[in-house]
Order: structure tokens, then sequence, then C-alpha cells
């Protein structure tokens, strides 16, 4: 089990996610910003725009996406 942040996963808070891999980190990642744009967070509602602006580049979203893989890969297991 690995933790990252929602900031570490091109989000707006602190928030913690725990997950065995990184695509069960990625899914995480979305529904809780899927949750804090339905509740009006202006921060997450800024970085999901940013995001979608992004899928607009294939080559910057797999840029990102290895990028951000190989930071949960070097991520040391929870204790």
């Amino acid at each position: 089990m690995k933790t990252m942040t929602c900031k570490q996963l091109a989000g707006a808070c602190g928030k913690e996610f725990h997950a065995e891999t990184f695509e069960e980190m990625a899914e995480m990642s979305k529904k809780h910003a899927m949750e804090m744009a339905e509740m009006g967070d202006r921060a997450h509602i800024e970085k999901m725009e940013e995001m979608k602006n992004l899928m607009n580049k294939p080559e910057a979203v797999k840029e990102w996406f290895e990028k951000v893989q190989k930071e949960f890969d070097v991520l040391p297991e929870d204790k």
C-alpha cells in the first residue's frame, strides 16, 4: 500500500489516498475531485479545468501520466 496526496495527483488539497496500484490511486483521486467539484469547491474545479485542457493534448497527458506513475513507483510502502 502506498500513499499520495490530492496535490501529488494534480489536485488541489492535501487529502491522502492509499492504494496498492497507481490505477487505484488515480481512480480515488478522480472520484474525490468530482465530489469536491459537486460541492462547489473552486480550487478543485480549477484543477479539473486544467486537466480537461491537458486532455486536448495527448502527448502532454502521456507525459503527465508517466511522470506521476514514476512518482508512485518509487514511493515507499506504507508502514
